[in-house]
């Protein structure tokens, strides 16, 4: 492309600050920013991200309709809630527009096996309108490509084991409540814990139906399973609430954790496949408690046994790096909904975006 990617921010909280600073330092003209919260409408978007000034003030989000269709941008970043149905309506806005889009949704990476009835809505009309939706972000590469790339080097694989572990207080407050984070043990029982016991097919209808919200090892396992040419006949999620013997305060919630009570979550999914090989993969999402910290675990089980282990990753940062390095992709692709594990591997952009788009 043989002019600056011109493209928009969706949410102007946490995670734009470092999505907004990475495509301006990657040559991306930034023509607008949206967010519905009015403390931070009217903000310079060099005031969120730390920087000189720019004279981009954050608009409504009501606004972004009518902007988009004026500014005419390549892509629209969204980055404001965790579900596919919470980010519907700013993908077909952006849809609508001509606009391609590209979210740090944990669902919208492989939102096909968890919301199958409004990924087929949005990739048509993504077709209809010529432009590519997908998503990106930290499980993209560390629980996807990673993977995916290592079981390269294996000559049998018979189960993959794979364990991550953040910090809720990163990601806010959507978040955190979703990980069942401040409730009582009761409480994360009855709204979280009671699906444990269920058979697979009757999670999946409940996952389908949009009664039962899975965790991010739901939707991964499906992009691993696209992704390497594997069949799932089974999928089954276990939810357990995480503990700290002492009191914790968290700063997203507002409140103190009393001891015992649930931090977050452990969801474990596990996959089993027509080729006979196991998917057990792990997301732990909890307040920290001091001297934790985020963990990216796996093990390949089969000849050769392997192991990677990723200690203290930045998480949020890597998010969003994978994310904006995904934009050419994103450009390039087919219309459509089009998960990531049909595009190519990420690489390292070393010259302006731009340079990558042909």
């Amino acid at each position: 492309m043989n002019r600056k990617v011109r493209a928009v921010q969706y949410g102007c909280g946490k995670m734009s600050v470092y999505l907004m600073r990475y495509m301006l330092e990657k040559d991306v003209e930034l023509v607008a920013a949206f967010d519905a919260n009015p403390t931070v409408i009217g903000k310079d978007i060099g005031d969120i991200i730390g920087g000189e000034k720019t004279g981009i003030l954050v608009s409504d989000a009501k606004d972004a309709d009518r902007m988009m269709a004026q500014l005419k941008p390549d892509v629209c970043v969204v980055a404001t809630l965790s579900t596919i149905a919470d980010i519907k309506n700013s993908f077909a806005l952006c849809a609508k527009n001509g606009v391609n889009a590209i979210s740090t949704c944990e669902e919208s990476l492989y939102p096909w096996n968890s919301s199958p009835s409004i990924t087929q809505e949005l990739d048509e009309l993504a077709k209809e309108n010529g432009v590519t939706l997908a998503g990106s972000g930290y499980p993209d590469m560390f629980w996807g490509v990673l993977i995916d790339t290592l079981s390269g080097s294996m000559h049998k694989i018979t189960k993959i084991k794979g364990s991550s572990s953040y910090n809720v207080e990163d990601y806010g407050i959507a978040l955190a409540k979703g990980h069942g984070a401040g409730l009582s043990s009761q409480a994360f029982e009855q709204e979280i814990g009671k699906y444990n016991s269920l058979s697979s097919d009757e999670q999946k209808k409940l996952v389908e139906s949009g009664e039962y919200v899975p965790s991010y090892m739901w939707n991964q396992n499906g992009w691993l399973c696209s992704k390497m040419g594997l069949t799932a006949i089974s999928q089954v999620q276990k939810c357990v609430p995480t503990t700290h013997s002492e009191d914790i305060h968290s700063t997203t919630l507002n409140m103190t954790i009393k001891a015992g009570q649930p931090t977050g979550m452990s969801a474990v999914v596990t996959t089993e496949t027509k080729e006979g090989i196991t998917l057990e993969t792990e997301c732990i999402g909890k307040v920290y408690a001091t001297g934790e910290f985020d963990r990216n675990d796996w093990t390949f089980f089969g000849e050769p046994e392997t192991t990677i282990n990723v200690n203290r990753p930045a998480t949020v940062q890597l998010t969003c790096a994978n994310l904006v390095n995904r934009i050419p992709a994103l450009i390039a692709a087919e219309p459509g909904y089009i998960s990531t594990d049909k595009m190519p591997n990420n690489a390292y952009l070393s010259r302006s975006l731009n340079e990558y788009i042909k």
